[in-house]
């Protein structure tokens, strides 16, 4: 990403590494430096995902660009059993 602008570079870190390390809901984490609720959780894995996806077909040939999506579209699937339980009573009153 460095290559189109670093820019873009320093907020996808920020994206994908800074805001889930400090924001998370309790009980999703070890460590929870700043506590939200299950669904600010969500959002940031929908953002990070909308991130990989976009940067992708940004940064890289269409090939790779295609294996981004599908294993982001792959993750929608694999990540409903926790979001139902971020989205469950318990996660909404913190």
């Amino acid at each position: 990403m460095a290559d189109h602008s670093w820019l873009l570079a320093v907020a996808s870190v920020v994206v994908l590494i800074g805001l889930p390390t400090i924001f998370s809901t309790p009980g999703d984490k070890a460590n929870v430096i700043i506590p939200v609720p299950g669904w600010a959780t969500i959002l940031l894995v929908l953002l990070q995902l909308v991130a990989a996806v976009v940067s992708s077909w940004v940064a890289w040939p269409p090939g790779p660009a295609v294996c981004v999506t599908l294993l982001a579209a792959v993750t929608l699937v694999t990540e409903r059993r926790r979001w139902r339980w971020l989205l469950s009573a318990d996660r909404l009153a913190h």
